[in-house]
């Protein structure tokens, strides 16, 4: 399964797709795994070494902005997908994580597509546990995933 394309994303991209990841993470109340995987992905992807704490200082991005600085159909489905996988880091996407990833796909112009992204992302994350034989503990798994 090729879950990510290969795409370039220059550092204005990563930015903004750190910005609207952070903004999902925090909707909620920032955990602790979704602040590393923000953290790490922007410090990876050439921000400061205090990237987590440059983007609490950051104000949330909006979906038009995001727009505008993801310009490509691929760059926009990349930062749907992880924004997807992002909030199942805690374990549960809630309304807040849902209702934002919703106006970002809303102004980003991929309204229809959103259906088909989540069953990616939810089809990789099984994926990752198909090496397990505990296969009373995938099925709790998958209900979990079916929001």
């Amino acid at each position: 399964m090729n879950f990510f394309a290969e795409i370039n994303v220059e550092k204005n991209h990563a930015e903004a797709i750190a910005r609207g990841l952070f903004a999902i993470a925090h909707s909620d109340g920032l955990h602790e795994r979704e602040a590393a995987l923000v953290g790490s992905f922007w410090a990876d992807a050439g921000g400061s070494v205090q990237a987590l704490a440059t983007l609490e200082r950051s104000a949330p991005i909006t979906g038009e902005e995001l727009a505008g600085v993801l310009d490509s159909a691929p760059l926009r489905q990349v930062f749907l997908k992880t924004a997807l996988l992002m909030a199942f880091a805690d374990g549960q996407v809630s309304e807040q994580e849902s209702k934002l990833v919703r106006s970002y796909a809303d102004a980003l112009g991929l309204t229809s597509e959103l259906s088909t992204l989540e069953a990616e992302v939810k089809d990789y994350l099984l994926s990752q546990l198909a090496h397990i034989h505990n296969t009373e503990g995938l099925a709790q798994i998958a209900k979990k995933l079916a929001i």
